[in-house]
């Protein structure tokens, strides 16, 4: 090795070194944070309470039906598995009087039972008594009734719009933006209100993107998903089909091979789904991704930043590592949006920058989603950036790199 080549070397490995040093902090909490493979046998043995308490099968655990027959939505059931004190049961009840809840077995099985209070996934679909004290936001932040010029149909953009066709969920999330549509029984549209949202899009060349959600749109049956695939299929303009849902999140279950079989004859299908924790990411929910990307759909995540749950650097990187394990890509962070009776999981939007400057330059690109604020009154999604550009004439640009260092950039080149 020549002098040059030796000091090349010695040089490269002092940045090498100062590259690691640069996440040593997360690299000492990274084996800490608890993910759904790693406490993977915590939820197996959760699952088989579940099952005794139930009196039911590993078959039946498989089914998707049973899943949805079964979800925990009562007092007495969930005391049934975490020991909850007589306070928390009366809140609890006070709560369900005011708002509906439930959680599928197999959500309930991500718990920590021994630890339900800091549990993310507790916290995500049990309700609190902050619901009912909570007296800022509205019911519709997002101005939906406002944005529907027909029937199940909400336009917020030029060339691309919402078709709303369910209130169902398997699990109604505590911080929901369509919380006023949860009502006490489940509903979804009927075929004369789908007709009626198809001939708006047939008759709106300038739309090309379809969204189906609700509630969630994978809990329409096989035959109804198909029929209404089918029916975007023949409409030429439109060019991509999405779904929302938090399916492989809540219930993988239902991502079996007759759904794989429906969704694959109608490419291209783009499925956004809601992970929030790590905790969320378990054996059972890279199986679902797994036949999803067999059939042919692409794969992305839209996580909302919640207080207590993952407005921690640390927290939503391993999210974003673990996300990309399983082949989605993480697309957007949505900041809480401010719904009545979710106040209590809205973080400061300083929390949000703070989040995406540690990921910028720290992490793979990869698994850097865009921070997102929903403008109000349905004025659309709005990105929020930490500023890299400092200042900008026609000589040059002066920037900021991901480590805070400033350097000039040419802007033009004679």
């Amino acid at each position: 090795m020549t002098f040059e080549e030796s000091l090349n070397r010695s040089l490269s490995l002092e940045r090498a070194e100062e590259l690691r040093n640069s996440i040593s902090d997360y690299l000492k909490i990274e084996p800490t944070i608890e993910t759904g493979f790693r406490v993977h046998d915590r939820s197996l043995r959760n699952k088989q309470r579940i099952l005794a308490y139930f009196n039911a099968s590993e078959e039946d655990w498989d089914n998707w039906a049973w899943q949805m027959k079964h979800r925990i939505c009562d007092v007495e059931q969930l005391h049934a598995f975490l020991h909850l004190s007589d306070e928390e049961q009366e809140e609890l009840k006070q709560v369900t009087k005011r708002f509906r809840w439930g959680l599928s077995p197999y959500y309930l099985s991500l718990i920590d039972f021994d630890n339900y209070q800091e549990s993310p996934i507790y916290k995500q679909s049990v309700p609190s008594i902050l619901e009912v004290w909570d007296n800022h936001g509205s019911a519709d932040p997002m101005c939906e009734t406002l944005t529907s010029p027909a029937s199940r149909i909400t336009r917020r953009y030029p060339d691309r719009l919402i078709i709303n066709v369910t209130n169902q969920c398997a699990m109604y999330c505590r911080h929901c933006q369509r919380r006023r549509n949860f009502g006490e029984e489940d509903h979804h549209c009927t075929r004369q209100q789908m007709e009626e949202a198809l001939a708006y899009v047939r008759q709106s060349p300038e739309i090309r993107d379809v969204l189906i959600t609700g509630g969630d749109a994978l809990l329409l049956s096989n035959q109804t998903l198909d029929w209404l695939l089918g029916e975007l299929d023949k409409i030429p303009h439109v060019e991509i089909k999405r779904l929302g849902t938090r399916i492989p999140v809540t219930l993988p279950q239902r991502i079996n091979d007759e759904l794989c079989k429906v969704l694959e004859k109608h490419p291209p299908i783009y499925i956004n789904t809601q992970f929030n924790s790590p905790m969320e990411i378990t054996p059972e929910a890279k199986q679902a991704c797994d036949r999803l990307i067999k059939a042919g759909v692409v794969l992305g995540n839209q996580a909302v930043l919640l207080r207590g749950i993952n407005d921690n650097i640390h927290i939503m990187k391993k999210l974003n590592q673990e996300l990309l394990k399983i082949r989605v890509r993480p697309y957007y962070i949505f900041h809480a949006k401010q719904v009545k009776g979710t106040s209590h999981f809205i973080t400061p939007i300083e929390t949000g920058m703070g989040i995406m400057e540690k990921l910028r330059g720290f992490t793979s690109g990869l698994a850097v989603p865009t921070y997102i604020i929903n403008a109000p009154e349905g004025r659309g999604k709005t990105p929020i950036l930490p500023e890299y550009m400092i200042s900008l004439n026609e000589e040059e640009v002066t920037i900021r790199t991901w480590e805070n260092k400033v350097f000039q950039y040419k802007n033009r080149i004679n």
